[in-house]
């Protein structure tokens, strides 16, 4: 039954990417997006790329700050693979990869899982709070740009409708906090059971191994360097998504505050639930590069190239960091099986 439900789960999260896809390029002419992509200047491309090859290397370099500082010191490169290996399978088991990318370091590196996994959730929640600040700075440079947007094109004019009769959403509010009510009185009511439960004992220790590594940032000497590190990081997203503009004559005028709006809807669709963001980053980077005067055929042909390129550059490296994960991993189980003979 688990096994029939991960295939249902996995199943309808692609049938979500393909009907998002669909979406996109839906009464378009698919000629001209093939001539979009068959003419684009690929030089800035590959730019784009070597960038992004140094945002990962600046990436693992944090990440293995947060295993240090989490009494745990592991080699550069082991980090380094463990994390790509992850990257590569969120590919095709969404959000599978931070889970993923935990094992293999285990497997290479002897860390334990609930430590590392903590690691990943701190660095996750400093992303979430870097990418709240540059949508804040999207909305605040250029609020006329996307409320014309909403109104215009995704409420089609309704939004007048919307404001005066605002009882749909009052409802949708009641049942959600109610819902959200009913489900923390039932966690509360049956407390006491599930702490007599052995998986809870289980899950405690996994708990406090997870904030071990979550809160290894304030034991961090080097902070500055941490932060330094996740600038520059996303500072390399950003220039991916710019200079990415120069790849087609329709997007080459678009400025700094375009691309800071791209790479800010474009992580909102990245991070959608479904297999390296296929479908809900295309929509989104369209919608923005619409919002922005761009036709709907150039705006789905700049997704295409760009999420195409940063998926060629994952398997590539990904592959590589897999393979080489493997033989490190051999050569730890045979150092631990040596120790313990």
């Amino acid at each position: 039954m688990k096994l029939l439900f991960t295939i249902l789960k996995y199943a309808l999260l692609l049938a979500v990417s393909g009907a998002l896809m669909a979406y996109a390029v839906r009464g378009q002419d698919l000629s001209r997006i093939g001539h979009y992509i068959r003419t684009a200047n690929y030089f800035w491309l590959g730019l784009t790329m070597l960038l992004s090859a140094l945002g990962y290397f600046s990436r693992a370099y944090r990440w293995q700050m947060q295993l240090t500082a989490s009494q745990h010191k592991t080699a550069y490169w082991e980090v380094y693979h463990a994390m790509m290996v992850g990257y590569l399978a969120n590919l095709v088991l969404p959000r599978m990869g931070e889970v993923i990318r935990c094992s293999v370091l285990r497997r290479t590196s002897r860390v334990p899982v609930e430590v590392s996994l903590g690691t990943v959730v701190t660095e996750r929640v400093i992303d979430v709070l870097v990418l709240a600040s540059l949508l804040a700075a999207t909305l605040l440079l250029d609020f006329h740009t996307f409320w014309t947007f909403v109104t215009d094109k995704v409420l089609g004019g309704r939004f007048d409708a919307l404001a005066r009769n605002r009882t749909p959403l009052l409802w949708a509010a009641s049942i959600a906090v109610l819902l959200l009510a009913l489900a923390v009185g039932a966690l509360v009511r049956n407390l006491e059971r599930l702490r007599q439960h052995r998986l809870f004992a289980r899950a405690v220790v996994f708990a406090k191994g997870m904030l071990a590594g979550m809160f290894s940032i304030w034991r961090m000497e080097r902070k500055g360097v941490f932060l330094a590190h996740t600038a520059f990081t996303w500072g390399v997203y950003f220039l991916m998504d710019y200079l990415a503009f120069f790849c087609f004559p329709e997007t080459d005028q678009l400025g700094l505050r375009a691309g800071l709006a791209v790479l800010t809807f474009g992580a909102f669709g990245m991070a959608a639930p479904v297999a390296g963001g296929i479908g809900p980053f295309h929509v989104m980077v369209q919608s923005t590069l619409v919002a922005y005067g761009v036709g709907l055929e150039a705006g789905i042909a700049y997704a295409l190239v760009v999420h195409g390129a940063q998926t060629l550059l994952v398997v590539l490296l990904g592959g590589i960091s897999f393979a080489l994960s493997m033989v490190q991993a051999g050569r730890t189980g045979r150092a631990v099986a040596a120790e313990a003979a």
